[in-house]
C-alpha cells in the first residue's frame, strides 16, 4: 500500500537562488511546503547570486544543469523558493519541458487543500486569481500542456484560462461575498464583546503546535497535523479557567518566510481577530533550529497589524525535547502540549492575563436588589456567601466590569 501511494506522488526537484550567503532554512522550509503539498523531493538545486535573474530566475548555465538533472532522473515538476513572474515561469517551462510552480503558487495549493469553511475557500480563490492574473500570458497555454496536479488545484481550477475580464468580475464578486461575511462575523463579535468574554487568540510559526494545544486546552477536535498550515479558518471555543471564568480560545493560520503579500491581505480576515482579541497567545517550537527567526517573522506580522503592544504569553512548546527546561517567569511558559506538560501554569497565566484587572471586594444585596445579585453570581469567582433576614453579604472576585457596574453595592 506504501508503495503505491509512493508511486502517485508527483516527484519534484527544488530550485533556489541563495543571495549573498544567506542561510538555506528556506530551503528546507519549501521541503517542508512540497511534502505538506503531496509532493515527493527527489532532488534540490541552488545557486548562489547576487541577485535573481529576471528573465529564468537562475542563470543559463544552470537551467542547462536543470535540465539535464531533469532528463536523467523521474522528475514531473519544478518548485521554486521564490515568486515568479509568468515570463520567468514560461522560459523555466520551455527550456526543461515540465511544470513549474513558485513558492506562491506551492503556499496557494496547500491553502486550497486545507480550506475548509465557506469564507476560507472564497480566500484561497480569490488569492489564486489575484495571483494569476497577471500571469495568464506565462501560464494560459502551458497547463493543458503540462497537465494538472500540484499547483493546480482549488476552487479556482476551471477558471484558469477564462480571460482577463472574466476574472475581474470573479475577484469583484467574491470581494462582496466576503465583506458580507466579514459584517456577519463583526456582528458575531460584537455580541461578544456585550458578554464581555475575553477573546484569547493562538498565534505562532506554521507547524509550531498551535492546533495540538488547542485540542489539549478545549478537547476540541480541531485538524492537528504535522503538516505546514494545518490550520486556515480560525476556530473558536469556549474555555472555563481555573478561576472558574470564561475565555473564548481562538486558533488562528500560522505564519512563514516569504508569505506572499496577496495571501496576507486575503486572510486579513482570519488575522483581524487578532485586532480584536484581549490576550494574543504566541505558540514557539523551542526545538526549532532557527527559533529567533521564526519568533522575528511572527512579531513582524503583529508589528503589520498593529496589535504588537497587546497582552502576549510566550508559550515555549515541545519543551519536552529540551535537555533542561528553563523557568517559567513573566509572560513566559515551558510546555509540551503533545506531552500536556505544563498547561496548568499555562492556563494560570492565562486567567491572570486576561482578568488582569480582577479584584476581591465584599458586597451586600438586599432581597430586593435580585437582578444584581444573579448578575454578580454569573460573571464572578464566588468566594464566600452568607444570608441574613435583610439581605445576601457575598465575598467575589471581580473585574474592572463587574466593580463598576455594582459599585453601589459595595461594603466598604
Amino acid at each position: 500500500m506504501g508503495n503505491e501511494m509512493n508511486d502517485s506522488k508527483e516527484k519534484a526537484v527544488l530550485v533556489g537562488v541563495i543571495i549573498n550567503d544567506e542561510d538555506n532554512e528556506s530551503m528546507d522550509e519549501l521541503k517542508e511546503l512540497a511534502e505538506t503539498a503531496g509532493a515527493e523531493v527527489v532532488g534540490v538545486v541552488t545557486q548562489s547570486r547576487t541577485n535573481i535573474d529576471r528573465t529564468s530566475y537562475i542563470g543559463k548555465g544552470k537551467l542547462m544543469e536543470l535540465k539535464e538533472f531533469i532528463g536523467n532522473n523521474d522528475v514531473s515538476m519544478i518548485i521554486v523558493n521564490d515568486e515568479l513572474t509568468g515570463i520567468q515561469i514560461k522560459n523555466i517551462e520551455d527550456v526543461v519541458n515540465k511544470k513549474v510552480i513558485d513558492r506562491t503558487g506551492l503556499i496557494l495549493d496547500i491553502f486550497a487543500k486545507r480550506a475548509k469553511s465557506a469564507e476560507g475557500m472564497l480566500q484561497v480563490e480569490l488569492a489564486q486569481l489575484k495571483y494569476r492574473l497577471p500571469r495568464l500570458q506565462g501560464i494560459g497555454n502551458d497547463l493543458s500542456r503540462l497537465g494538472g496536479g500540484i499547483g493546480t488545484r482549488g476552487p479556482g481550477e476551471t477558471k484558469l484560462e477564462t480571460d482577463r475580464r472574466h476574472i475581474k468580475e470573479r475577484i469583484r464578486a467574491i470581494e462582496a461575498k466576503i465583506d458580507d461575511l466579514r459584517r456577519h462575523r463583526e456582528l458575531l463579535r460584537g455580541r461578544r464583546k456585550k458578554n464581555e468574554v475575553p477573546v484569547v487568540a493562538i498565534i505562532g510559526y506554521t507547524n509550531a503546535g498551535k492546533s495540538t494545544l488547542m485540542n489539549v486546552l478545549t478537547n476540541a477536535s480541531v485538524y492537528a497535523e504535522d503538516k505546514l498550515f494545518a490550520t486556515l479558518d480560525p476556530t473558536a471555543r469556549k474555555l472555563i479557567l481555573p478561576s472558574g471564568r470564561e475565555i473564548v480560545l481562538i486558533d488562528t493560520v500560522g505564519f512563514i518566510r516569504k508569505l506572499p503579500h496577496d495571501l496576507v491581505e486575503a486572510f486579513k480576515s482570519t488575522l483581524e481577530e487578532l485586532k480584536y482579541a484581549d490576550v494574543l497567545l504566541h505558540v514557539i517550537d523551542i526545538s526549532a533550529k532557527d527559533v529567533m527567526h521564526k519568533i522575528n517573522v511572527v512579531e513582524g506580522v503583529l508589528k503589520d497589524l498593529d496589535v504588537i503592544n497587546k497582552p502576549k504569553i510566550n508559550v515555549y512548546n515541545k519543551s519536552d525535547l529540551l535537555d533542561k527546561v528553563p523557568e517559567n517567569k513573566g509572560d513566559s511558559v515551558y510546555i509540551s502540549a503533545k506531552e500536556r506538560i505544563g498547561i496548568d501554569k499555562l492556563l494560570e497565566m492565562i486567567d491572570r492575563f486576561a482578568y488582569s484587572d480582577l479584584s476581591i471586594l465584599d458586597f451586600y444585596f438586599s432581597y430586593a436588589n435580585n437582578n444584581e445579585y444573579l448578575f454578580l453570581k454569573k460573571n464572578s469567582k464566588i468566594l464566600k456567601e452568607e444570608y441574613d433576614e435583610k439581605g445576601i453579604k457575598i465575598k467575589a472576585q471581580v473585574s474592572a466590569m463587574e466593580r463598576n457596574v455594582l459599585k453601589d453595592f459595595i461594603v466598604s
